[in-house]
């Protein structure tokens, strides 16, 4: 150092010292991402995968746990280069709220487990390779999961979000097309996910990918739903008098020296504090009020709720007695396995459940209202009323 000043040596020494740690919070990490948007994005994926874990749990009758979800940063390239060929990818496209492509990827064996389960199977994953029964059946799972994760989405970020029907494709088979299920950029996140049906079943990783614009649009709606909610400070700081209740008259409506009542006009003998009452400074103060708004008083009047129909509602009543309703009559119901209905051939027969002999029941468009029993009149077929439903069990 000479003159006071620093050396060219001295100052790259300075800058060589500087630790990682100094850098401020808000550069961006990971080639793209601040701390702040990888934990929010950690966060969204954490709600959306808890709700569609819920509903996945409904679809299979097996408790789902979808935890721990890690965000990274990768090039497309770089992905691309991770794909294994057991891979299985649906793509689920954001139409309406926010635009973007979602890619959900799960390994070959965990979608034949998640498609028996959904026959009523016990989860094992078969050799046979994956079919169309299995992108189908995995597509359904996914469309009812996402489906649930955009409406938690729309409460998320106060507006109506829908998804486009999802497509399933062999991933290890497309490579190749892989530019045409996601948006072609640089950069996409992956959000990895711990995915587990209980008892044994599934312990695998779930794959949450979509193009970074898309994640930073994700960021970008919370952050401005969380800050439309924060309210404005609009009312004028009462001061040290105002909060103990010390209202002041407005200046210039101070009342004159010596205001009081006048000669002549003392308080009425006996006159004194009322039993349990406690004077204000206001109560004290006989000048014209300045908060005291005028209040209007009213006696309470009751409507009458009597039917009593005008010549008006009358007319009105004739015109609906010529409204047109569906009437049907059911003759059972029952619920089958969806491997039980993909086995119906010409010939087959579905028990119902309802007995012989037992009345039938009459709809009118799609509500119970009575029942009865099969005629034939001339060459066709007729219901005999045997019972009407009482209106209240009607509701």
């Amino acid at each position: 150092m000479s003159d006071g000043m620093l050396s060219q040596e001295e100052i790259n020494a300075l800058l060589g010292g500087i630790e990682q740690s100094d850098i401020p919070d808000n550069e961006g990490v990971d080639g793209g991402l601040t701390g702040e948007e990888i934990d929010v994005l950690g966060e969204i994926g954490n709600i959306n995968m808890g709700t569609a874990a819920t509903t996945l749990f409904m679809l299979l009758n097996h408790k789902v746990e979808i935890t721990a979800p890690q965000v990274t940063l990768q090039t497309t390239e770089e992905f691309k280069n991770s794909i294994t060929p057991d891979l299985v990818a649906v793509s689920i496209d954001y139409v309406k709220g926010l635009l973007g492509t979602n890619l959900m990827i799960l390994k070959g064996d965990d979608v034949k487990a998640i498609a028996d389960l959904m026959m009523g199977g016990s989860g094992s994953a078969s050799d046979d390779p994956i079919n169309e029964f299995h992108l189908s059946a995995i597509s359904e799972a996914m469309n009812q999961m996402m489906g649930s994760s955009s409406t938690s989405m729309s409460q998320m970020f106060d507006k109506i979000i829908d998804i486009s029907p999802p497509n399933a494709v062999e991933l290890g088979a497309a490579v190749d097309k892989f530019d045409t299920l996601i948006t072609q950029e640089e950069s996409i996140v992956k959000i990895s996910f711990r995915m587990r049906i209980l008892e044994d079943i599934i312990d695998t990783e779930l794959m949450q990918v979509f193009p970074i614009s898309f994640a930073k649009s994700l960021v970008n709606n919370l952050l401005q739903k969380e800050s439309d909610v924060i309210p404005s400070d609009t009312n004028p700081e009462l001061n040290n008098e105002e909060m103990n209740g010390n209202y002041g008259a407005p200046p210039g409506h101070g009342a004159p020296p010596g205001y009081g009542a006048p000669p002549g006009y003392g308080a009425p003998p006996g006159y004194g504090a009322q039993p349990g009452y406690i004077h204000t400074p206001q109560d004290m103060y006989s000048g014209p009020s300045v908060f005291s708004p005028n209040v209007e008083v009213k006696v309470p009047t009751f409507g009458n709720f009597d039917e009593q129909l005008t010549p008006m509602g009358r007319e009105n009543i004739d015109l609906l007695m010529d409204v047109s309703l569906q009437v049907s009559v059911e003759l059972g119901r029952t619920r089958r396995k969806i491997r039980e209905i993909l086995e119906f051939t010409q010939g087959s027969v579905v028990e119902l459940d309802k007995l012989v002999g037992e009345p039938i029941d009459l709809l009118v468009n799609g509500k119970f209202v009575a029942s009865g029993e099969v005629v034939v009149i001339d060459e066709n077929f007729g219901i005999r009323i045997l019972s009407i439903i009482k209106p209240e069990n009607r509701i």
